[in-house]
């Protein structure tokens, strides 16, 4: 499949503007982003591209706070590898895991190697959101053997992939929305061997199931998790753990007064260049 990859500069710039225009043009059928300052790269099927329907979008930015403009590219189906292996380089996460592509080889070792090849999909462990979810997974530790996880939003099943190979019980569920991320994260979880270990589904929160999980991962972004907060509350079974991230620290305010509305207690906190990671807790005892 051959994509079209539209590069939209924001001036002046910040990942907030940036992340403002994602979240408008999401709705024409793009299925994956990247920031890079100055610039917002969002890629989608060529035969999905409505240059007319971007520009109608693109038009509000002529006046206000920032600017937009942004150029087209298009991506033949064989040369996407090719772009992702030259700007991927693999990553060491506190000395303990080593996310890679499959074209890395003869690195140091570490306790988890995870192959990661992303086609469309987010979640290398490059961006702060992901490096902290993986930071707060080792910190269980042992704990997480035996546990039931959810990596809802997986993207690429990083986070499930690295749920299974730290013993967590199966099968791991990984669920998301975009069907790109549905099959990378198979695709993913079989090169890393834990293939049979993690159920993926593709759809939304509705596919939850009350007091089904010990632990959701949901690294997603900020309004989301404002929606489907009580969808995941409910999903814990009574003392299990959510994790979230994929939001700034200013915005921490208003997730956790959600969060105490559905009986989430903070447990800790953790930052990145302003990205912020979460860990809440389920009332050990609660009325469904």
């Amino acid at each position: 499949m051959d994509y079209i990859a539209v590069h939209i500069e924001v001036t002046p710039f910040s990942e907030e503007r940036a992340e403002i225009v994602l979240a408008e043009i999401e709705e024409l059928g793009f299925e994956s982003f990247s920031i890079e300052e100055p610039y917002l790269h969002a890629y989608i099927p060529k035969e999905e591209f409505s240059e007319s329907a971007l520009k109608a979008i693109l038009s509000a930015y002529a006046t206000g706070e920032f600017r937009v403009s942004y150029t087209t590219e298009l991506i033949m189906e064989q040369n996407w590898n090719a772009l992702w292996e030259s700007n991927f380089e693999p990553i060491v996460v506190n000395g303990l895991i080593t996310v890679k592509a499959s074209h890395h080889k003869n690195l140091p070792p570490t306790k988890y190697t995870i192959t990661i090849d992303p086609k469309m999909s987010f979640g290398t462990g490059h961006h702060q959101t992901t490096h902290l979810m993986m930071e707060g997974l080792l910190e269980l530790g042992d704990a997480i053997k035996g546990l039931q996880v959810l990596d809802m939003g997986c993207g690429t099943g990083i986070l499930a992939i690295l749920a299974a190979k730290m013993g967590a019980k199966a099968p791991i569920h990984a669920i998301d929305i975009d069907h790109v991320c549905f099959y990378s994260t198979k695709e993913n979880a079989f090169i890393n061997g834990v293939g049979e270990e993690i159920h993926v589904l593709c759809g939304d929160a509705s596919l939850l199931q009350a007091s089904k999980y010990d632990l959701i991962l949901a690294n997603i972004n900020r309004n989301i998790l404002l929606e489907d907060m009580k969808t995941y509350a409910r999903s814990l079974r009574p003392g299990g753990k959510l994790f979230i991230s994929g939001f700034y620290l200013e915005d921490m305010p208003i997730l956790m007064e959600e969060a105490s509305k559905h009986s989430l207690k903070l447990v800790s906190s953790r930052e990145r260049d302003r990205w912020s990671m979460v860990v809440l807790r389920s009332a050990i005892h609660r009325n469904n």
